[in-house]
């Protein structure tokens, strides 16, 4: 989870990696550290605890210049973090440096092998193992590239490595579980973890694939296998810009990517209804199909479970949903004939790709609902469907969930109008719903107000009912993850069976509470909290004078078709999340202990 760029060529290469760095600070912002082969030959570096603003002052107090350098930004695993324990790492004789995302699974004999040699470590980290261990081949081969090779034939585990050698005008780079991108330029090369950190100098791009190593000059580039065979590698063009990830005026990208959402479900619908028909690119027949298994993590999973419920409505197969980090662990019942859904917004996700290969070996189909063109899971896929999101950058995912939603329900209307015509009500309202979330999106201000009486509060309740009860659960999470308020979510029938111990006065309780099939069960269980002087919100899309009367609070959303819920629910919790953690002062983008994209189990 930690955020990798390396260059080679003829510019200044000081405020270049700098810049990658600001760029890729989502993926990890503990500590950071950048390393330059400098004009006299020699390996310069300069690393610090804390954000990219204190290596960006240490380095232009430090006048570090050369052509060819590597840095990094940490999410840590091994060893707390500070100077020492961030990257890079080093060599005994400080000629080899070291950038390195992913876990060194057999480091610890790796470390003892290597100290009996005489080799001297640091760090506490499981990387620094890698420097050393490309130190003892180098000495024996005295070649950086067939050094690297011989150590990562011996390192279990996952990495992403960018690595150089003070006497060689080269980066070798390195994949195994953990993403990473080759940028081609003209006399110039890129290596980074993410296509953001490349992006203002050049939109062609290579995705490493694992176990893959690649030899970087400022002229070109070869990559090849472990084995040694020169592979010919797939140059994509990056279609969206720099602009597209700026923050356009919004204080956090959170932020902004919520605003995004009505352009963002525009683009992933664009193209794929036509004439009252679904129009995608997967091979999918429902009368061969004998049950669906989604798997996915996070704010995915969630996304997930609504999918269940309206694949199994519209199409009456049966739908399975998973834990991808549980899934390859006990074995699952796959076989041929089955369909396995793979949800990530990265396409990088470790966990949902280690449950992709699993499904794969059992003969499952695999469909991808990914966002990132180009990543490792949208390659492996049988089949998919791209997002079209455009990047997000905040860690706590938005625009991505509403999108893997919508992607879902063009999966179950597709599978459907193999039987029989699809509901043009329903397309219709697909249609409008962009214009529906934009309404949503005025409540901001109300929202924030809400929020401002909430802020103190240490616990939330969100609950919700049938295909609510997923977004009852993505609220929660996203008030967890950016505010550091304890939430739970539950379905609101649940909450007699243990929750409502914990109302008193001072809970605040969430009610996603649409005028639905039920409607009349949650004003039941409004009726309870409010008899135990709990504290309501309640998100309808009803002026109704009972949930009036029940709720201290009531955010309104426009009427959508009971599919397309979900979609229009999240965008109040998705605001009050924000908000509130904004009124706290908290840094929304870049929560503690958090990274954007889960590269390592």
């Amino acid at each position: 989870m930690c955020g990798i760029i390396g260059y080679v060529g003829e510019k200044e290469i000081v405020p270049l990696l700098i810049d990658g760095l600001k760029k890729l600070e989502y993926r990890g912002y503990d500590s950071a550290g950048i390393c330059v082969i400098n004009e006299n030959g020699e390996l310069e570096c300069d690393k610090k605890k804390g954000g990219i603003l204190d290596l960006e002052n240490g380095v232009h107090d430090k006048k570090i210049k050369g052509m060819i350098g590597i840095a990094h930004t940490r999410w840590a695993t091994h060893g707390e973090p500070n100077e020492i324990n961030a990257h890079p790492h080093f060599d005994c004789k400080k000629e080899i440096a070291i950038v390195h995302n992913g876990i060194i699974e057999n480091y610890s004999s790796l470390r003892e092998l290597l100290k009996k040699e005489g080799h001297v470590f640091v760090s506490e980290t499981d990387s620094e193992v890698v420097a050393h261990l490309i130190e003892k081949f180098y000495a024996e081969r005295g070649d950086l590239k067939e050094s690297v090779l011989k150590a990562l034939k011996i390192i279990e585990g996952t990495f992403g490595l960018a690595i150089i050698h003070k006497n060689e005008k080269k980066i070798i780079a390195a994949r195994r579980g953990s993403p990473l991108i080759i940028g081609v330029g003209e006399g110039e090369m890129f290596v980074a973890s993410d296509v953001p950190a490349i992006l203002n100098h050049t939109k062609k791009v290579i995705y490493l694939s694992d176990n893959e190593i690649a030899e970087i000059t400022k002229d070109g580039y070869s990559i090849e296998n472990l084995d040694g065979k020169l592979i010919d590698k797939k140059v994509y063009d990056i279609k969206w810009t720099i602009n597209q990830i700026e923050k356009k005026g919004f204080k956090h990208f959170m932020l902004k990517e919520i605003f995004e959402q009505p352009e963002a479900i525009k683009n992933a619908l664009r193209g794929r209804i036509k004439d009252n028909k679904i129009k995608l690119t997967i091979d999918l027949n429902s009368e061969d199909i004998g049950r669906i298994i989604i798997t996915a993590c996070g704010t995915s999973w969630h996304s997930s479970l609504v999918g269940k419920h309206f694949i199994e409505k519209i199409t009456g197969i049966p739908v399975e949903v998973d834990y991808a980090s549980e899934f390859r662990y006990r074995n699952p019942l796959v076989k041929p004939g089955d369909v396995v859904i793979v949800i990530s917004q990265s396409g990088e996700t470790a966990d949902t790709l280690a449950a992709l290969r699993e499904a794969k070996s059992k003969g499952a189909k695999i469909i991808g609902i990914i966002n990132v063109v180009g990543s490792t899971i949208s390659r492996e896929v049988d089949s998919g469907i791209y997002l079209h999101a455009g990047p997000e950058i905040g860690v706590a995912s938005t625009k991505a969930f509403t999108c893997q939603i919508t992607a879902l329900l063009l999966i179950a209307l597709m599978l459907k109008q193999k039987k029989s015509a699809l509901d043009v009500t329903l397309l219709n309202e697909l249609f409008i719903l962009p214009e529906k979330i934009q309404e949503a999106l005025k409540s901001s201000d109300e929202i924030r107000k809400i929020a401002e009486e909430f802020k103190d509060s240490k616990n939330f309740l969100y609950l919700g009912r049938g295909i609510n009860f997923p977004v009852a659960l993505e609220g929660a999470l996203k008030l967890k993850e950016i505010s550091y308020i304890h939430a739970e979510g539950y379905p609101a029938a649940e909450m007699k069976h243990g929750p409502i111990a914990l109302i008193d006065e001072n809970m605040p309780v969430v009610f996603v509470a649409p005028k639905d099939s039920t409607y009349e069960k949650i004003l039941s269980n409004m009726e309870e909290i409010k008899a135990r002087k709990g504290r309501i919100i309640a998100v309808t899309n009803e002026d109704d004078e009972k949930i009036n009367r029940l709720a201290n609070y009531v955010i309104k959303v426009p009427k959508v078709c009971d599919e397309l819920l979900p979609i229009i629910n999240s965008i109040p919790l998705q605001l009050f999340a924000y908000h509130l953690a904004d009124l706290k002062g908290l840094d929304v983008d870049k929560p503690r202990n958090l990274a954007k994209s889960v590269t390592v189990e």
